[in-house]
């Protein structure tokens, strides 16, 4: 079998300012795909299993760049325009897609299902993939695809294993002649990312529910818990349940429905101010003590230099703790010998702005690459095996370690900061930019973790998001 594969990857923020542009995106074309087999990704993986097929694999494009803002529509037509030649000689038996689920450009608010109107438009062939948790599902995806299949753990453990599940059901379709379809159900909710880790309810209850239904229906291909991604503001956007089915899946579906209604309080997550949590870190307790700062969630899409949490660890006077802050202008003013720097404050018109500081200069990397420790992480699902932070700068200002990165960096493996020689399990604090898929890498060593809220993009208020396109209460 023929199988054309092609990856479009992004979670949009469409509350940030600016756009993400092509120079944003790792662009990969035809044999450079080849590159990720193997690796943690579920590109990687799905590579890797099509031996096992003898599947022939028809490498087309892959694009991919880190949660942030709305993205140019350029991207979207330079991914067609990569993808159309391929798709249009018709020479494959299916197509399987690598997808998030939440990317947004600047005129199309389903950039997903735009790309398979586009393809349906070619081709007849069944279309299977997978995508991320935090996917706004649309009524043009369920449509247009047969078999998406979505993570089903956040922190996004089990994103190449999702991958390969959508790859083993392809291979039931091609081998079985059956082709699913799939069914949405949309049952108007609303959570912010910290309401939505797949250990505890509403998440987890769902999640239980849905590989129940799957293990006791053969026709009920896969069940997918869709969390939605908040922070992209579009007709679709919001909790979904889809269903690829060869029957009718409408009573698991509305079984789902009715038990995240009665849950929906348990994702509604609010956070206390900084100032509240670090009060009663006085005096500082022993082990490690996690701050998360949703306001400021890399992995959501925000900009990874808001200062809130800083200036409340400076205000407070925390000492022994690390915070790494993503500002590439400080790192280069260090490099040239400055030693009083204007850090951060400069990605998000939230934050009170840049906060100046005397700070001790401990090193400076040139090459900021790191091979990641834990190779199953959300990371892995996004880079693979190896990221690269930039150039890179440690300081010190009134007992707080800083790592400064030219790139803004998801804290979701600990090499991140063994890279630059911090041994972070060994001090008092630590804060991190995240709200739910740090905590692979940190619950192992927090003796306590915190969340704060400080002024930012990612803030878990989502009645302070300015919708527009939002359809549902």
């Amino acid at each position: 079998m023929r199988i054309l594969i092609a990856g479009l990857f992004h979670e949009t923020h469409t509350f940030l300012d600016g756009l993400t542009t092509l120079s944003d995106f790792q662009i990969r074309r035809g044999e450079e795909l080849w590159g990720s087999k193997g690796d943690s990704s579920p590109l990687g993986g799905v590579l890797e299993l099509a031996d096992e097929y003898g599947w022939q694999m028809i490498p087309a494009t892959d694009y991919r760049a880190q949660p942030s803002a709305t993205v140019a529509d350029e991207v979207i037509e330079q991914f067609w325009k990569d993808l159309e030649p391929a798709v249009a000689r018709a020479d494959y038996d299916a197509i399987y897609l690598v997808l998030h689920g939440a990317m947004v450009s600047q005129t199309i608010l389903d950039v997903e299902g735009e790309i398979l109107r586009r393809l349906r438009t070619h081709t007849s062939v069944p279309i299977f993939g997978v995508f991320d948790l935090h996917a706004n599902f649309s009524p043009q995806m369920a449509a247009l695809a047969d078999c998406l299949v979505g993570y089903r753990e956040n922190p996004h453990t089990d994103a190449r294993e999702a991958g390969l599940i959508a790859a083993r059901l392809l291979q039931r379709c091609l081998t079985t002649g059956q082709r699913p379809r799939m069914q949405l159900h949309q049952p108007g909710l609303n959570w912010p990312p910290t309401g939505t880790a797949t250990a505890a309810d509403p998440m987890l209850t769902l999640e239980r529910m849905a590989r129940e239904f799957e293990g006791a229906d053969e026709s009920l291909w896969a069940m997918n818990i869709v969390a939605g991604f908040s922070f992209a503001d579009t007709p679709d956007t919001g909790v979904s349940f889809v269903a690829c089915t060869t029957a009718d899946a409408t009573p698991q579906l509305e079984a789902l429905a009715q038990t995240a209604q009665k849950l929906t309080h348990l994702g509604q997550i609010t956070d206390p101010s900084a100032d509240e949590v670090l009060v009663q870190l006085k005096p500082q307790p022993s082990g490690l003590t996690v701050l998360v700062e949703p306001a400021d969630n890399i992995g959501g899409g925000a900009p990874g230099d808001c200062t809130g949490l800083l200036r409340a660890l400076i205000r407070h006077g925390i000492q022994d703790a690390a915070i790494c802050i993503a500002d590439h202008e400080s790192v280069e003013a260090l490099a040239a010998g400055e030693r009083t720097i204007k850090l951060g404050g400069k990605g998000s018109r939230l934050d009170p702005g840049p906060l100046e500081l005397e700070v001790e200069l401990v090193a400076l990397h040139d090459d900021g690459r790191f091979e990641l420790e834990d190779k199953n992480s959300h990371l892995a699902s996004m880079c693979g095996d190896v990221f690269d932070m930039g150039r890179c700068a440690v300081v010190r200002h009134a007992g707080i370690t800083i790592l400064i990165t030219s790139v803004k960096t998801p804290p979701f493996d600990l090499g991140q900061w063994h890279s630059r020689g911090i041994a972070v399990e060994k001090l008092s604090v630590v804060a991190v930019k995240a709200a739910v898929a740090h905590r692979r890498a940190y619950d192992k060593i927090a003796a306590r973790m915190l969340w704060v809220d400080t002024p930012g993009p990612c803030s878990s208020n989502l009645k302070a998001l300015p919708y527009r396109h939002l359809k549902r209460d």
